[in-house]
């Protein structure tokens, strides 16, 4: 059965995948392209799915850069439906001719938008909405045998349609939950304009995922990285399907995991049949950390040492493979496509060494986001512990303490987490929040303790609300339980004297602090 497929055309934006997966939530497949793929090969893939329509992806360049990711042109006379975004959008009006340049003033966030005409993919909006925008450039004018379809006051041009062609731009991001009714728009374009049927299921991406850990792994051995998190666990528990008692999962205690969270893996996993190696390396981490404060440096030394403590196991368990929990979040803000701009380097992507001893190191979960893997984990039977686990860095709480790494910071971070863990679990927010924790900063202040003087540290709570980790917005958490969160880290932490609550959302921070 070939599924009904919209591509999606990487430009280097942040959202590209984002963009993937609310089309995926549809039940439609999607699948990600490099930009300049050629018309040719377009039609070629039509032999594996049922190719219906094209979304140009947003990205941090502008169409006049030298180099700037280009387009072939022959695409927009495929007949296929074509949506530009943000990029994609500023990219198909400066093709056609229309006038493109720097924005008067810059359009971060939300904004608001006037709807010139509800048609096609903007069907069934208001005269008003509110939409999510983060570009530099914009369309001022389009050629004749284009219409303008929405405008905004410092946009001129904000949506548009081509008056014969099913071509399409936006200069704003639906795929974003802060676009309010970003879903309508989409499912506008799958359905009404692509004329998409959803017959695509999540159950696919399972038997997929095992196939290629199979064929990658061959008659060979591997071992995973475990970290008792939902990402590893779910690669895991599908490379245990994929080539079974060949896997030994690998579970490295750095010293920067939340507390209890060694025994916690350990009694999980022990019900499960697989190979299970538990490694103390706490004194190589901690020593290969010293005087570094960098974030990003600190996060290649922890990639590097993950590494060779794996490869130490693997050489052990015979293994030529490495298995990782990579989703795709990880990938992006790594800045690992040409277009794509670096956030953060990420332990298990950009933070790994150049020289590896393995043969390759395979990632089943790379085109997944974390409520997707929620979803896989759910159907491949993993306990609930494990499904609705909040997500937590592989460095642990090395990324939670700003500056320099030492035993006495990362204790101090470690039970300011399990503070702000068992007041919020103990309240009615727990299943609304995607993440929430605490992050001992590299600033000091004056504080009273015993009627006396104190110098201290101060801690930084952090809760977000989001679905996917690339978009989040902050909690809007009762003073109450802020005050007992503060009022608890204070007194049964000496070495605190002040406690802060971070309100930026991402964009323009991301959730973890380093």
């Amino acid at each position: 059965m070939k599924y009904d497929t919209v591509l999606v055309l990487d430009f280097g934006g942040q959202y590209c995948h984002l963009i993937g997966r609310r089309i995926r939530e549809h039940e439609i497949y999607s699948e990600i392209v490099p930009h300049n793929i050629k018309a040719e090969e377009i039609k070629l893939l039509n032999e594996k799915f049922n190719v219906k329509g094209l979304i140009l992806s947003g990205g941090p360049a502008s169409v006049f850069n030298e180099g700037a990711p280009k387009l072939d042109a022959k695409i927009l006379d495929l007949g296929l439906p074509v949506l530009g975004l943000c990029y994609g959008h500023q990219l198909i009006a400066h093709m056609a001719g229309g006038k493109v340049g720097p924005a008067k003033r810059r359009e971060y966030g939300a904004t608001y938008v006037t709807i010139d005409k509800p048609v096609d993919v903007l069907k069934g909006l208001d005269r008003w909405e509110r939409v999510w925008m983060s570009h530099s450039d914009a369309v001022f004018s389009v050629p004749p045998e284009y219409e303008v379809l929405a405008h905004s006051e410092n946009c001129p041009v904000a949506a548009f349609r081509h008056r014969r062609k099913p071509i399409y731009g936006l200069q704003w991001h639906p795929e974003v939950v802060h676009t309010e009714k970003g879903v309508q728009m989409l499912r506008n374009l799958l359905f009404e304009v692509c004329k998409c049927k959803a017959n695509w299921r999540m159950e696919d991406m399972i038997n997929r995922m095992v196939e290629e850990v199979k064929a990658e792994v061959g008659g060979g051995k591997a071992i995973i990285a475990l970290s008792g998190g939902i990402d590893s666990s779910v690669a895991t528990v599908v490379a245990a399907r994929a080539i079974g008692d060949r896997l030994t999962a690998v579970f490295v205690d750095h010293g920067f995991m939340r507390e209890n969270e060694p025994e916690f893996v350990k009694n999980v996993f022990q019900g499960f049949k697989i190979n299970l190696v538990m490694v103390n390396a706490r004194e190589r981490f901690l020593k290969r950390l010293k005087g570094v404060f960098d974030p990003e440096t600190k996060r290649k030394i922890i990639g590097e040492e993950f590494i060779r403590v794996f490869e130490e196991e693997a050489e052990k368990a015979g293994a030529e493979y490495l298995i990782q929990g990579t989703i795709y979040p990880d990938r992006i803000e790594s800045g690992f496509r040409k277009f794509s701009d670096k956030i953060k380097t990420h332990h298990n992507v950009a933070g790994l060494p150049t020289c590896i001893k393995f043969k390759k190191i395979i990632e089943p979960l790379r085109d997944l986001y974390k409520d997707e893997v929620r979803k896989v984990a759910a159907l491949l039977g993993l306990p609930k512990e494990i499904v609705f686990r909040q997500p937590f860095p592989g460095p642990g709480l090395a990324v939670r303490v700003i500056g320099e790494i030492t035993e006495e910071k990362v204790e101090i971070a470690r039970k300011a987490d399990k503070i702000v863990r068992e007041e919020i679990e103990k309240s009615s927010l727990k299943d609304k929040l995607w993440q929430y924790f605490a992050v001992l900063t590299d600033t000091k202040a004056t504080g009273v303790k015993g009627d006396a003087r104190a110098y201290g540290y101060v801690v930084a709570i952090r809760a977000v609300e989001s679905r996917e980790a690339m978009t989040a917005s902050f909690a809007k958490i009762p003073y109450r339980l802020l005050e007992r969160i503060s009022t608890r880290i204070t007194n049964e932490i000496p070495q605190v004297v002040r406690v802060v609550y971070d309100i930026t959302h991402k964009p323009p921070a991301t959730i973890e602090w380093e």
